[in-house]
């Protein structure tokens, strides 16, 4: 993997261990909420995992692309799904999203090297 990759996924999975062994009880039905929402169901996975990133890209929160983008690429989404993923996000966003379009095609440019 990529350093920005890499760098990413463990400090996500060392405060994520952080936080959710502090047991606070709202905090860990949260975390668990959120798992559970991008899980099979009616939407299939990747459909969610998809929306998940354009409503991340919607709200500006560059963790969340990432997030979002690991997860479409091991869904198996294509590099022309991203892009029209991409294009929603700024339609819906506005032209402020276009900062955070970029350093989601640098990361999705990482993530499709690494095969």
């Amino acid at each position: 993997m990529s350093q920005q990759i890499d760098e990413f996924n463990e400090y996500r999975s060392k405060m994520n261990d952080v936080i959710l062994n502090k047991n606070n009880k709202v905090i860990n039905r949260l975390f668990n909420l959120d798992t559970n929402t991008y899980t099979e169901g009616a939407l299939s996975t990747q459909t969610k995992e998809m929306l998940g990133l354009v409503a991340s890209m919607v709200l500006r929160c560059d963790d969340c692309i990432k997030y979002h983008l690991g997860k479409c690429h091991e869904q198996q989404v294509s590099t022309e799904q991203i892009y029209e993923i991409f294009a929603v996000a700024n339609i819906v966003g506005g032209t402020i999203v276009i900062p955070h379009t970029r350093r989601a095609a640098e990361f999705w440019e990482e993530l499709s090297s690494e095969n």
